[in-house]
């Protein structure tokens, strides 16, 4: 149970940081007094509860989106550039965005599983993908906000999401990335980022949460996954409205160190025989 208690910690910490909640939780797995890999079942199933914090902080917004994509199914015809023509487009373009992710996680699970756990790739992930994010942040756009958001777009910001399968890219930090590369002010790519990831998260963890009741593939007991999953949230919910107040004023840089430092760290503890891959 105090395990489960500080991975659920863990994970609120981690899941919005661009900085890999996955790769946070694989890694001090090791350092646990099972000394295991917590799962990729487990993991997923934690992150309902961090995306049950974003349901909570954003949810004006996501009931406007809501409301507006519902009529517009139904058929409503918007006045162009009206607010809500705008947020049924956000609908339909978060939506178009999850496919990637849905198409090769379901797909790739398999593989996924057997392939993108080691701590190498690991570490190697946090290096070059948080090298690759200080980039793109210092010479991306900063003028272009969730109005201008296209198909196009939405599409490259879902296939940057899909990287975050492997644990160590980040999803925050891949979509993020791909904002800035795209034009987007800080905070709207954050802010996108958190909408992109409520289908994908809350669809995998369901999925994950099904087969754990019916197959028995979660190390951990259902308790002690709850438990996990709502400390996570409480802690996920203090961490977004603090990282919403943050980019207004910061770079990514921070979290650029902390990748290269932590995956260094890893690399020498794995080359040391500390810890296994």
């Amino acid at each position: 149970m105090l395990e489960a208690i500080f991975l659920g910690i863990v994970q609120g910490l981690t899941e919005f940081l661009p900085i890999s909640s996955s790769a946070h939780i694989r890694f001090l797995g090791e350092f646990l007094p099972s000394a295991q890999d917590p799962g990729a079942t487990f993991t997923a199933i934690m992150q309902i509860g961090t995306e049950i914090a974003v349901l909570l902080y954003f949810r004006r917004d996501i009931l406007k989106i809501a409301h507006a994509l519902i009529r517009r199914i139904s058929g409503v015809k918007f006045e162009p550039g009206s607010p809500e023509a705008k947020d049924a487009r956000l609908g339909i373009l978060i939506a178009v965005g999850s496919l990637p992710i849905f198409f090769l996680g379901y797909f790739g699970q398999s593989y996924i599983r057997e392939n993108f756990r080691s701590l190498w790739l690991i570490a190697a992930t946090l290096i070059i993908f948080g090298l690759l994010l200080g980039l793109l942040d210092y010479i991306g756009g900063k003028d272009k906000d969730l109005d201008q958001l296209n198909s196009k777009d939405g599409l490259l910001y879902g296939l940057a999401q899909s990287l975050a399968l492997i644990p160590g890219v980040s999803r925050s930090g891949a979509t993020i990335a791909m904002g800035r590369t795209l034009g987007y002010t800080r905070e709207a790519a954050l802010r996108y980022s958190f909408l992109l990831a409520i289908p994908a998260v809350l669809g995998s963890g369901t999925y994950e949460l099904l087969n754990s009741l019916s197959e028995g593939t979660n190390t951990f007991s259902v308790v002690e996954t709850t438990v996990a999953t709502v400390t996570a949230f409480v802690i996920g919910y203090a961490v977004i409205a603090w990282l919403m107040k943050f980019v207004q004023t910061k770079s990514f840089m921070p979290f650029v160190v902390y990748r290269v430092l932590l995956g260094s760290l890893i690399l020498v503890l794995l080359s040391t025989g500390t810890i296994s891959a």
